[in-house]
């Protein structure tokens, strides 16, 4: 990873420890965890600037992959995420956190998080919404080169729901989270708070960040229904059936590895 984009990913997590970002970043968990649920499998991925934030630890699949650019905090799995070195159709779901944002190859990203997925799989990206008050500010901050929003490139709702249609994939839904940024005082935050809750809870446009849900579509392909009981195998992560000494293979027990946050 270069120096350049190790220091905005630096400053970002900076930016979500503070007061405001924890709020969105908490907000954000429990928007996220009834789309996690809908998953199930054997392998989830998540991918992006944000090593330390592990949003995998509320998804009922057991064998989870923080991936990232350096090795940092849980990352288990060192990679670009325009090159990801797993095996075609053996990823459950993947959650993009920011991984679009901050990135300079967005479509290739976009594929090769198409391309790990299984036929039906679920694929989450969030990003920060360039139509939001949180978006504008950011917008202002990167003319004037501050932070990590010199970097930051959003992308569209619609400009995303064009390229997932165009990777293969089918989207679901757009969910909202906080639209209100955090700003002011206790009081100011109370009344910003409830104004944010009563939005996330009607799915009103405006988020500060959206939850984009889509779904891996391959024609002529159906989930086969005896999928649950052979396990894939994730490139480099889950080790290959040894061979017995009669000559068929002796699978290994499957152990789910949790990355903590």
């Amino acid at each position: 990873m270069n120096r350049e984009f190790s220091e905005i990913s630096q400053q970002l997590e900076t930016w979500y420890a503070r007061d405001g970002g924890e709020f969105l970043y908490g907000a954000l968990r429990e928007r996220l965890r009834p789309l996690l649920d809908v998953a199930f499998g054997y392998h989830t991925l998540q991918l992006g600037p944000l090593p330390l934030r592990n949003l995998l630890g509320q998804s009922p699949i057991n064998h989870r992959v923080l991936a990232g650019e350096q090795a940092a905090g849980g990352v288990s799995l060192v990679c670009h995420c325009d090159e990801l070195p797993l095996e075609s159709d053996s990823v459950d779901m993947v959650v993009a956190l920011h991984t679009l944002d901050f990135c300079s190859t967005p479509h290739q990203c976009l594929r090769e998080m198409q391309r790990v997925l299984t036929p039906h799989g679920h694929l989450l990206i969030i990003g920060f919404n360039p139509a939001s008050l949180l978006g504008l500010s950011q917008r202002a901050r990167g003319l004037a080169r501050r932070g990590p929003w010199r970097a930051l490139r959003p992308v569209s709702q619609g400009r995303l729901t064009d390229w997932l249609h165009l990777v293969g994939c089918e989207l679901e839904h757009f969910h909202h989270v906080c639209p209100l940024p955090l700003w002011g005082g206790d009081r100011l935050h109370r009344m910003v708070s409830r104004v944010d809750s009563w939005a996330m809870r009607r799915n009103l446009p405006g988020g500060s960040l959206y939850i984009a849900h889509a779904i891996k579509e391959v024609p002529n392909i159906r989930r086969a229904p005896e999928r649950l009981a052979v396990p894939r195998r994730l490139m480099g992560l889950v080790p290959k059936p040894a061979a017995s000494s009669g000559g068929m293979p002796r699978h290994p027990r499957r152990q789910g590895s949790d990355i903590a946050a």
